[in-house]
């Protein structure tokens, strides 16, 4: 069916839900590691518009933009499916996914990226929405049930990359006592034997963020 790479890069939480998609759906794939200081030829030709990771290479097509890879894989490889066959939980597990995208994906992102007042009122709807999903995830084992499926890869930066965020920014967000099954489905989410396989170490994801915020702040 052509050959599979993904471009990315170390601190991409974006870009690891589309190797946890590959490896999920167990399709063999290169990693390409992209340095977004100095963008390759290649990334430029895959990703005109954004310029951005992940991109998705499968034989001479690009995919660009992480959910929308997601939803390609799992229409291009049947096996393990990620999203329900009901068109009725299709749409609320996608529902769900622009939720976790728009709120707390972008939120963490302005918490990151601020100080002061603008960071305060960041936090506070930062929160707001994690107790959204914890409503949601109330019950379950997973977001996609029992098992793993499209929410979960989509929220699967929660409990690697939000204690990595909280240290960088000196302040802790997600309270076990707050969030309960949000705290025990991390636990579950990076137990999972693919997740665990392919996280990116904590050590070397510290000093990446640090730096990065770092650098936004004295612009």
């Amino acid at each position: 069916m052509g050959e599979v790479k993904v471009l990315g890069t170390l601190a991409s939480g974006f870009a690891y839900r589309v190797e946890w998609a590959l490896m999920h759906k167990g399709i063999k794939y290169e990693y390409i590691e992209e340095d977004l200081k100095n963008k390759s030829p290649l990334l430029l030709k895959c990703n005109p518009v954004h310029k951005k990771v992940p991109v998705l290479l499968h034989g001479e097509k690009s995919i660009a933009e992480s959910l929308i890879i997601l939803e390609y894989i799992d229409e291009t490889w049947k096996e393990n499916p990620l999203l329900p066959q009901e068109p009725l939980e299709r749409a609320k597990a996608r529902f769900w996914a622009k939720f976790a995208e728009d709120k707390c994906a972008a939120g963490i992102q302005t918490v990151f990226h601020s100080e002061g007042k603008e960071q305060e009122k960041a936090v506070e709807e930062f929160l707001e929405a994690l107790k959204t999903l914890e409503e949601e995830l109330k019950g379950k084992a997973f977001f996609g049930g029992e098992s793993v499926g499209f929410l979960d890869l989509v929220v699967g930066w929660i409990p690697h990359w939000l204690p990595v965020f909280e240290e960088v920014c000196g302040f802790k967000l997600m309270d076990a006592n707050t969030f309960p099954s949000l705290h025990a489905w991390g636990d579950r989410f990076l137990n999972v034997a693919f997740i665990k396989e392919k996280l990116p170490p904590s050590d070397k994801l510290l000093v990446r963020l640090t730096n990065i915020r770092k650098g936004r702040l004295n612009k």
